[in-house]
């Protein structure tokens, strides 16, 4: 598997807040306003708040990479391509409402720029490569998101991260539905630790 490195970001830095800079991220809905809530604006994040919104960038980074190489694959056309731009879209939107959390901590967010992905070889050869590597990457979205909504300690963080759950699994559906697979999945999703998703992300960036 090729692997991926952060400029000047370590997987503790990740977690603790040091390095190059530090990243959160909140969420955000296709279903509504992704502007971060004045009550949310006020509150100041705790240490827990920060790690797990840390992760959540790193993760909104990722997926955002994914969809840009996969609109770029020419693989796509038709109805999903439009679906793929929504979703690249929405992680946009989900990463710059947690941008916004973070600077109010006087925190610097991470951008594409201190982020070099790589992905295991083949991913992007062809259409079903695709598809199978996104179903992974927003089934670790989700789970980061459903694990932030127990993690998170500040009111309406908790409520932007299950709004973004909700979205996650649309584009899971999406995925899905594009190979053949089920447009439905679990009735009630696993949540995943903070642990694991670092974990899992360090097969994209270590």
């Amino acid at each position: 598997m090729a692997t991926a490195t952060y400029a000047g970001l370590s997987r503790a830095d990740l977690l603790a807040g040091g390095g190059k800079s530090a990243v959160l991220l909140l969420a955000g809905s296709a279903l509504g306003s992704l502007a971060a809530p004045a009550t949310a604006a006020a509150a100041r994040p705790s240490d827990a708040d920060l790690a797990y919104a840390r992760l959540l960038v790193a993760v909104e980074l990722l997926t955002l990479d994914f969809y840009g190489k996969a609109v770029g694959s020419k693989r796509f056309d038709g109805g999903v391509l439009r679906e793929l731009r929504l979703a690249r879209a929405d992680e946009r939107r989900h990463y710059e409402a947690s941008a916004a959390i973070l600077t109010s901590a006087n925190q610097v967010p991470a951008t594409a720029a201190d982020i070099d992905f790589t992905y295991p070889t083949g991913s992007f050869v062809s259409r079903a490569s695709i598809v199978r590597l996104g179903i992974r990457l927003e089934s670790l979205a989700l789970g980061a998101y459903l694990g932030a909504v127990d993690g998170y300690e500040v009111g309406p963080y908790r409520q932007r991260a299950a709004q973004a759950a909700a979205n996650e699994a649309q584009h899971l559906s999406v995925l899905s539905a594009a190979v053949g697979g089920r447009r439905i999945g679990a009735a009630f999703p696993v949540a995943l630790s903070i642990d694991r998703v670092s974990n899992t992300l360090d097969r994209y960036t270590s």
